[in-house]
């Protein structure tokens, strides 16, 4: 899977980007093809937002998660990616 790990008001960190792709890796069984996925990690005061737009064929799915730590935003966030697209293999 292409991942895209943008980060705002946060410092790149290698940590969090291996994190994301080893997340994401697990969703590349699910994929019948290829898919891009578009990764934001922010802060603001004292909240860490962790969004995703997933590109696979004609489905496009986004999530957004946040709270007090970017690992649990992250966890949160996969596992809502995970319902999404279980949905849409089930139509």
């Amino acid at each position: 899977m292409q991942t895209t790990v943008t980060f705002k008001q946060i410092d790149p960190s290698s940590s969090l980007k291996s994190y994301v792709q080893k997340k994401l890796d697990k969703f590349d069984k699910m994929l019948e093809s290829p898919a891009e996925a578009y990764v934001v990690l922010s802060v603001e005061k004292i909240r860490h937002i962790a969004e995703i737009t997933l590109v696979c064929d004609k489905v496009k799915i986004h999530a957004a998660e946040e709270s007090e730590s970017m690992y649990s935003s992250i966890d949160a966030l996969m596992d809502k990616i995970r319902i999404q697209i279980k949905k849409n293999k089930e139509k």
